[in-house]
């Protein structure tokens, strides 16, 4: 499936959710990424507000994937939370590096986070402490249906967690690299 549903948010008890998923939720793993964000020279994704595409190079324990992200919005410029995705892995990190030099691709931004995963029915959990952000909770739908409507999955995603009572959640619509570029156009909206 190429398209992501997934919603990203700050909660103000982050105990209570690993709490739950400590208890009810399969641990998949901890890991380290180290996220790169790119651009070609000849298209600057920064020059669209809010930015609709990304390119990631991401390294995780080791192991390395590209990711092409292109996002969907309202007509407010506020994130549907889902976007057209299309991700390999990457055999050699540095020879790739290399390549994306030569063919002009700039780094934009880098996002280092340490992850915790869980899943949880029919939902990818993490929990992310970003350096230079702080804490955050993402959930991803990773259930089969591909005709699932989008609105749907997120009003779940967001009754899940306050079913949890973990308190305040704001819910970010732009990303982690968005808020490293731009801290001072960060909106988060209280769910």
């Amino acid at each position: 499936m190429n398209r992501e549903i997934e919603i990203q948010v700050k909660i103000k008890n982050s105990s209570k959710l690993i709490n739950f998923l400590e208890k009810n939720a399969e641990f998949k793993k901890e890991s380290r990424q180290i996220d790169e964000y790119f651009y070609p020279a000849h298209r600057n994704f920064i020059k669209i507000r809010p930015i609709k595409e990304w390119l990631r190079l991401r390294n995780s324990d080791d192991r390395c994937s590209i990711t092409y992200k292109n996002w969907y919005y309202d007509k407010n410029g506020k994130s549907l939370s889902y976007c057209d995705e299309y991700e390999t892995f990457v055999e050699d990190v540095v020879q790739f590096k290399k390549i994306l030099e030569a063919l002009n691709f700039q780094l934009l931004v880098k996002v280092d986070k340490k992850r915790k995963m869980w899943v949880y029915k029919k939902y990818e959990v993490a929990v992310d402490k970003i350096k230079g952000l702080g804490n955050f909770v993402e959930i991803e739908y990773i259930g089969k249906n591909k005709n699932i409507e989008p609105k749907k999955i997120l009003a779940e995603m967001i009754s899940f967690l306050k079913k949890i009572n973990c308190g305040k959640i704001e819910r970010n619509y732009l990303g982690y690299p968005w808020q490293l570029l731009f801290p001072k156009e960060v909106k988060h909206e209280i769910q």
